[in-house]
């Protein structure tokens, strides 16, 4: 299929803000489930209508339909990756849910002391970084590339905009208060406002955008795997399929860490429960 240029600009100004039908919110719910995953309840349709209208003006289109037709006709323009930003939700923070690291730090200790030399470990839906960031912290404070020379964290997520800000490794200074107090000083270099991640800390990570619901490009295993807070938005056909699909790459005894109201119904035939959220893969199946 032809490809449209990435701006229409039709210089329309857009007097009058357009409004979306539910006809429109209908046709931008089926795509984003289908194109991301995302189930969107009728109660975001004010989200939604806000987010869209910013792509509508965009473009320099008339209105939501004239949007949609223009994805439907052109599925290969940038435009595609804009309407899965508009639509993504990023809410993150440095060592958020703790109980989840503080198991991971005694989960990495034992893998230490097995006198292993590789380590992988995905943080998958990412954001704007502070899980990786916390993640390469903790394995800085426990000394792990001391013990682990192949040691790397893959932070993925499928908005290349918070990839943007994850990758530039700058954060306010006021998210110091996040930190564990013995992090600061070997972690970051800071200014009156802002903080930077050392070269230590980001030479760990690999950024790269991944949409979930697309062939995943590696092959793991991973030891650990951090999707928290991801998959709350998605059906529960989806959230089966992604946690059977974790489970299959995780190494046997690796750990899935899940949100906080993410919880596994029921039982899996590959994963086993041990904690708030926190699911080890058995050594069968």
């Amino acid at each position: 299929m032809e490809v449209a240029p990435a701006k229409l600009k039709r210089n329309n100004p857009l007097s009058s803000q357009p409004q979306m039908s539910q006809s429109d919110f209908a046709r931008i719910s089926s795509r984003i489930e289908n194109q991301c995953g995302i189930i969107l309840q009728d109660h975001k349709r004010t989200m939604v209508q806000t987010r869209i209208l910013d792509r509508v003006s965009a473009l320099g289109l008339n209105d939501f339909g004239e949007y949609l037709d223009y994805l439907d006709e052109f599925d290969r323009d940038p435009e595609q990756e804009e309407f899965c930003n508009a639509l993504t939700t990023n809410l993150t923070s440095f060592f958020r849910e703790n109980h989840h690291f503080e198991h991971f730090n005694k989960e990495v200790e034992e893998v230490q002391r097995t006198g292993t030399d590789r380590l992988r470990i995905w943080s998958a839906g990412c954001s704007t970084g502070e899980e990786p960031y916390s993640i390469a912290m903790s394995l800085l404070r426990m000394g792990t590339n001391d013990y682990v020379q192949n040691t790397k964290v893959l932070a993925t997520d499928i908005d290349s905009k918070v990839l943007q800000v994850a990758r530039s490794a700058t954060y306010d200074r006021e998210d110091l208060s996040q930190f564990p107090t013995e992090m600061t000083g070997p972690a970051v270099r800071c200014d009156a406002t802002k903080l930077e991640f050392v070269p230590k800390i980001r030479e760990l990570i690999s950024f790269k955008r991944l949409n979930l619901l697309e062939p995943w490009p590696m092959n793991g295993p991973f030891d650990f795997i951090f999707c928290r807070n991801v998959m709350i938005y998605f059906s529960a056909e989806t959230k089966a399929h992604l946690i059977s699909d974790f489970a299959k790459i995780l190494r046997p005894g690796g750990i899935l860490y899940l949100g906080h109201s993410e919880t596994i119904l029921g039982e899996h035939p590959m994963l086993v429960g041990e904690g708030n959220t926190i699911y080890r893969r058995v050594h069968y199946g």
